[in-house]
Order: C-alpha cells, then sequence, then structure tokens
C-alpha cells in the first residue's frame, strides 16, 4: 500500500437525496483510506443506507446489514485505529464534513464510517480520514430526517452507487 496512489483520490456517494464528494487524507489515516476506496471499488457500499442520523451530531452509514452491528474490512477483521496526534486532521478534530471511522470501541473498525454534521469537542477515539469537499448540503439535508427512538431513519436513504476519481 502506498499512499501516494490515494492522493487527490475524491469519492461521489450517490444517494437518493443526492450526491456527496468525498476528499481523503491518506498520509493520516494510510490504512482507512484503502480500507474505504477498496470497499467502494468492489461495490460494497452501493445500496448500503445510512442506518443512524443523529439531528446536529453525526450520519452514519457503511453497513450492509443496516443494523449497525455489521460491516467488514478488506484486512480480513477488524483493524487498527489511525490516532496520531502529530497529524492535521487530529489536531483540527471532528469538524462539520469530516469522514470518520465508526466502532465499537479501540481497534474494531470495518466498513462503517460517519460524517460530522457540526464542530463537535470528540474525544479522539475516531479515526479521521477524510472530509466532505461538495455536497455538504445534502449532508445536511440526511441530518435532518425523521428517525425512529433507535437514530434509524424512517425513510431509507440510500447509497445508490460510487463513483471514484
Amino acid at each position: 500500500m502506498s499512499t501516494s496512489e490515494y492522493l487527490g483520490k475524491t469519492v461521489i456517494l450517490k444517494t437518493n437525496m443526492g450526491d456527496i464528494t468525498l476528499g481523503f487524507y491518506p498520509e493520516d489515516a494510510p490504512k482507512a483510506v484503502e480500507n474505504f476506496i477498496k470497499l467502494a471499488e468492489k461495490g460494497y457500499y452501493n445500496g448500503v443506507t445510512f442506518h443512524r442520523v443523529i439531528k446536529d451530531f453525526m450520519i452514519q452509514g457503511g453497513d450492509p446489514t443496516g443494523t449497525g452491528a455489521g460491516g467488514e474490512s478488506i484486512f480480513g477483521g477488524a483493524f487498527e485505529d489511525e490516532l496520531n496526534p502529530e497529524t492535521a486532521s487530529y489536531k483540527t478534530g471532528y469538524q462539520k464534513g469530516v469522514l470518520a471511522m465508526a466502532n465499537s470501541g479501540p481497534n474494531t473498525n470495518g466498513s462503517q464510517f460517519f460524517i460530522i454534521l457540526k464542530n463537535n469537542p470528540l474525544n479522539n477515539l475516531y479515526t479521521i480520514f477524510g472530509r466532505v469537499e461538495k455536497g455538504q448540503e445534502v449532508v445536511d439535508q440526511i441530518g435532518l430526517v425523521a428517525v425512529d427512538s433507535n437514530d434509524r431513519p424512517l425513510e431509507d436513504v440510500v447509497i445508490e452507487a460510487v463513483i471514484i476519481r
């Protein structure tokens, strides 16, 4: 894996609510970037929903089961967090538009990710590996959908296709 192979790459998430263009930090989080892009290349995220939406906090997707309990990585299991205090993304933190790995505890990264809706003082527990470059208004719209008591959207918000550039 070479971080330079992912420099300048973008991914367009084509959702049923509009397009979201993501850019990446391969030097800050090489494994997370490689994992996301390779899963996208395989079509892994096609048809997957944003299964968790918390107003004024984040939208979460990447679980093909849609439950928040599923997902996998390209590494054959969960992979470790990439939390280096020296990187620019770590220092900047969880600002609006940040793309980070969702997890269920330390070193449990798989395919799930989240996008921050508003600047948030989260503890540094989630690998930041990219940001929204275009389509933040779509992210904001998704962040306003009606949800049930488990933060699941009442109407599916679907990643219909992923385009890698």
